[in-house]
């Protein structure tokens, strides 16, 4: 038995969440944040029989989308003011996901 963690992007936790639910898939979900943009995230947790990981894996992958975003930049010394920060927006790549998979001795549910 496994126990997955999947960290999903909230633009497409909703997404993977239904196609979860849809193949039969219990999760708890949990908000949570990313620490180099601090945007939401979801985490999910999952327990399942190690034959559908790789299952579980396919759908979260098929869910998950990465997508280009810009964002505020640290501040950064301008070129045409001498001694003066200014801050662009650097663009980045976030969403996919990022699932850790452990084992698990004991599962119940009460």
């Amino acid at each position: 038995m496994k126990l997955m963690f999947a960290i999903i992007n909230n633009d497409d936790s909703h997404a993977v969440q239904s196609a979860l639910t849809k193949n039969g898939i219990q999760t708890t979900k949990l908000a949570s944040s990313g620490g180099f943009l601090m945007a939401g995230n979801t985490t999910f947790m999952i327990c399942a029989e190690d034959e559908r990981v790789d299952e579980i894996l396919e759908i979260i992958k098929a869910h998950s989308h990465k997508r280009q975003q810009f964002v505020p930049n640290s501040a950064s010394l301008s070129s045409s003011t001498a001694g003066a920060y200014t801050s662009y927006p650097v663009e980045v790549t976030v969403g996919g996901a990022t699932v850790f998979v452990t084992n698990i001795e004991r599962f119940e549910k009460v």
